[in-house]
């Protein structure tokens, strides 16, 4: 199978980014990279071409770490709630999943945030308040506060009875009742 040399023009996933110079099956690249216009030849004429691209790459990746930087600045100071259903004990139903949490990013603050970068070991499934790490960027990765709450109202505590007065006398410890003594109970001076 031929290979031929192809300076990519935008980022692939699986085969590199853009202005990187990579061999690939000569049909691949006539079928696929050429028509969508995600790759050129490897030519001499697209070689000074290339120069331009890497230039073009440079600017726009500092652009989007500054970007991105500044956004992870901004989600720190943020707190997400997340309302969910409870049943009786305050147990949730279902949990909460990096998923939903940027479906609620992109309701509350309208920040559109990439599932994938959103790092949860595993699901939350009790309320409570939560760390969230975003990676970003490969070199940015802010903390995101994060509340799950029930939707339940939390059920009022029935009153309780009065007090029944207790006997300001001490009951009797076990070692007081034996005669023994253990040490945890008996300080050494």
């Amino acid at each position: 199978m031929a290979k031929i040399d192809v300076i990519l023009i935008k980022n692939v996933v699986g085969l590199g980014a853009e202005s990187d110079q990579v061999k690939v099956a000569a049909g691949y690249a006539r079928n696929y990279l050429f028509p969508q216009k995600l790759a050129i030849p490897l030519t001499a004429a697209n070689k000074r071409r290339l120069e331009v691209l890497k230039v073009r790459r440079a600017q726009r990746e500092a652009q989007e770490l500054n970007s991105m930087t500044e956004l992870a600045k901004a989600l720190e100071k943020l707190t997400l709630n997340i309302t969910v259903k409870t049943g009786e004990d305050n147990k949730m139903y279902g949990s909460v999943t990096a998923g939903t949490i940027a479906d609620e990013l992109k309701h509350q603050f309208d920040v559109a945030i990439d599932r994938h970068k959103i790092h949860l070991e595993k699901p939350i499934r009790a309320l409570g308040e939560y760390e969230v790490e975003l990676k970003l960027h490969p070199e940015v990765t802010a903390k995101l506060k994060v509340v799950v709450k029930s939707s339940n109202p939390v059920p009022q505590v029935a009153e309780l009875p009065p007090k029944v007065e207790q006997p300001t006398q001490a009951p009797k410890s076990q070692s007081q009742k034996t005669g023994k003594s253990s040490k945890k109970e008996s300080p050494q001076t």
